[in-house]
């Protein structure tokens, strides 16, 4: 029979949180991707109407402008559990291995406080549309309120995919900044 350590049941709660987080990642990169690909479409279809059938187009601009931040802001987990975020990673190589880590922990929580900040204030700005029934001053006048619930919601994954990743990192699953100990 084979001894688990005192920590075995935490590390796999942990290890199951990391990959329900990265499933949810995972699900808004695809969300981010289609709204990209909708909003090529929708372009296109714009680019039509406007230079081929010579007519006025009403609602295409706007919606690929709320397409497009929606995706940035959906996409940030995903890109964020893909490591694929601008990265220096001079000074974590010049590192001795604890620092390393404490570099890497003090980063992640820095972010998390940082990003929590911004959602704070996006929630704030949602939710006052929200209540307020503002329109865009469009012809169109789609209520704002949802496309503004993009920016809380993307902060809101965001940092649950920080904090899967300060947790992969404190459990030894993940290593600081992708790097090996010397």
């Amino acid at each position: 029979m084979a001894s688990t350590s005192p920590d075995a049941p935490w590390r796999r709660g942990a290890d199951a949180l990391i990959r329900g987080i990265g499933w949810i990642s995972t699900f808004c990169g695809w969300a981010a991707a289609s709204m990209i690909l909708a909003s090529v479409l929708i372009t296109c279809q714009m680019i039509f109407v406007r230079f081929v059938l010579r007519q006025s187009t009403v609602w295409q601009t706007e919606t690929v402008v709320y397409l497009m931040i929606a995706a940035t802001m959906l996409g940030l987990p995903y890109v964020q559990m893909m490591r694929g975020h601008v990265n220096v990673d001079l000074l974590p190589i010049w590192l001795r291995p604890l620092p390393r880590k404490l570099l890497a922990v003090v980063v992640l929580v820095a972010g998390i406080v940082v990003l929590s900040i911004m959602g704070y204030y996006a929630f704030e700005h949602w939710h006052i549309t929200f209540q307020r029934g503002w329109r865009s001053p469009s012809v169109w006048g789609p209520q704002l309120w949802i496309p503004y619930l993009a920016l809380p919601l993307g902060f809101a994954l965001f940092i649950l995919q920080l904090l899967a990743d300060l947790l992969a990192l404190l459990s030894g699953r993940d290593k600081p900044f992708g790097l090996e100990a010397d």
